[in-house]
């Protein structure tokens, strides 16, 4: 038997299919979600004095590198100055500050990499959207592919390249 008539012939990589994988853009670094709610009275009243005193003594060296995503996990009502004042004592140590929780602070992340995108090498080309990863990859952050990739794409599809759904084809 001839061995080349049974080669096996890898298609999907000998076609012009190109593979978006959010994966490839995850942000690596310690995500903290951050309480302000320790430094209100009680959890709930925030006095301005004692809040800038329990600032100024915070030790903001633990957030060294890291993604913060500040929110009260109180029913308090927090003036916005409080989380702008919190933010001037992260900005000098901390790779970036949200007011939220860690799946927003990861969506900003992810439009933040997406908006800075060059996307021709997509240009009228079948694109997949890979569905599987090992990193966290919010749901918001496929959205925000589709309508990146989409206006570039001769079609749109989402998983992998063997079982694949299509999305979008491009009349």
């Amino acid at each position: 038997m001839d061995t080349e008539e049974f080669e096996i012939v890898n298609r999907v990589a000998n076609s012009a299919l190109q593979v978006f994988d959010l994966e490839d853009y995850y942000q690596e670094g310690q995500r903290v979600a951050l309480d302000i709610s320790g430094w209100l009275l009680e959890g709930f009243v925030l006095r301005e004095k004692d809040f800038r005193e329990s600032l100024k003594n915070h030790d903001w060296s633990q957030y060294g590198g890291a993604f913060v995503a500040l929110y009260c996990s109180t029913d308090a009502i927090v003036p916005a100055w409080a989380y702008m004042l919190v933010t001037t004592y992260l900005l000098p140590v901390a790779k970036k500050v949200v007011q939220g929780t860690t799946a927003q602070l990861d969506v900003l992340l992810y439009q933040e990499i997406l908006d800075g995108l060059d996307y021709t090498p997509y240009e009228a080309r079948p694109v997949i959207i890979k569905g599987c990863s090992r990193k966290p990859v919010p749901q918001e952050a496929y959205v925000l592919a589709t309508q990146k990739l989409q206006p570039v794409a001769k079609s749109l599809m989402f998983g992998e390249a063997c079982s694949s759904v299509p999305l979008y084809k491009k009349k």
